[in-house]
């Protein structure tokens, strides 16, 4: 039997490079490579995505946008890195473990849409209370994200690597001021929250690892009274996937942002008391953030091992 072929339309980013070390060792799929000459060449990628059985958009939205534009053989699956299609109709959305639902649509699906970094962490948290009712739809909710620089992709990780950087680099810096965050729409919508959340993301000088929080009254939460019955819902909403685990708290009072970086999977934390509760999502941003949940989607559009080649 054939091995699926599978491309990657830019490869060179911080996303493709993952995706394609993920490839390492595999011996179940044919990896499509360009020449790097013509890797903007819009009709040696048409050809190529086209050729492939599945390829990844690790490109900028419209540039995307336009490499589905591109395809004409129906066997073709598209898995987009990018923005441009976490909310648009006819995408399934990359999160299998969310519900038996969305796994079932990426099996099925010839289009899914890869999650945000800080979106990931976000939805991890919110949609399964939206699910069991116990956090209103009408909730505005707030959340702090903070990432390592390689979220920015290869720009930023050169700014931060810049002999004689700018010192404003060795503080946290908050970004996203307008409140017009590109994860926002996927945010909200993959939620089915009423209001966009409060959203405030925070890059700081480190390569990678992220840590999504998002804080709670008890007033909040329907049915909830302390941090282990909000840990308890978690528990029962990720109960047998293999790439969310539920963590205790840190002895030490602490949690560092890059304590999942070089790993693909996701931690949740619970922490507070019976009045204000928080819980917090880390994960690596290049890994269940961006590439390791693309490669995962793959493995189970194939039907084998959703942690295939992943760091686990």
């Amino acid at each position: 039997m054939a091995k699926p072929k599978v491309y990657i339309d830019g490869q060179e980013g911080t996303t493709g490079l993952r995706i394609f070390e993920r490839f390492a060792g595999r011996d179940d799929i044919e990896v499509l490579t360009i020449d790097p000459a013509l890797r903007k060449d819009t009709s040696e990628r048409k050809r190529l995505i086209n050729a492939s059985d599945i390829t990844f958009l690790c490109l900028p939205d419209a540039a995307a946008k336009e490499a589905v534009s591109l395809v004409e053989d129906d066997r073709v699956r598209i898995i987009d890195a990018s923005t441009a299609h976490r909310t648009a109709d006819g995408w399934a959305y990359g999160f299998p473990e969310l519900s038996g639902a969305h796994r079932a649509a990426i099996a099925s699906g010839t289009r899914i849409a890869n999650p945000g970094c800080h979106a990931t962490g976000f939805v991890s948290l919110v949609y399964p209370l939206i699910a069991a009712g116990i956090l209103s739809k009408d909730a505005v909710v707030p959340c702090f994200s903070l990432t390592g620089y390689s979220g920015g992709g290869k720009k930023m990780i050169a700014q931060y690597g810049e002999a004689g950087r700018d010192a404003a680099l060795d503080s946290p810096r908050i970004y996203g001021l307008t409140h017009r965050h590109k994860h926002l729409p996927e945010m909200q919508k993959v939620c089915g929250l009423s209001h966009a959340p409060l959203f405030s993301p925070i890059v700081a000088d480190y390569y990678a690892g992220m840590l999504v929080s998002v804080p709670f009254s008890a007033d909040q939460l329907s049915g909830i009274s302390s941090p282990a019955q909000l840990r308890a819902c978690y528990a029962d909403a990720y109960a047998g996937q293999k790439m969310i685990r539920l963590t205790d708290e840190p002895q030490d009072g602490f949690l560092a942002a890059n304590g999942c970086a070089g790993w693909d999977g996701l931690e949740i934390f619970v922490t507070g008391n019976e009045e204000r509760m928080m819980a917090c999502a880390r994960f690596d941003n290049l890994g269940k953030g961006a590439s390791g949940a693309a490669v995962q989607s793959m493995n189970i559009l194939l039907g084998c091992d959703e942690a295939r080649g992943l760091n686990l």
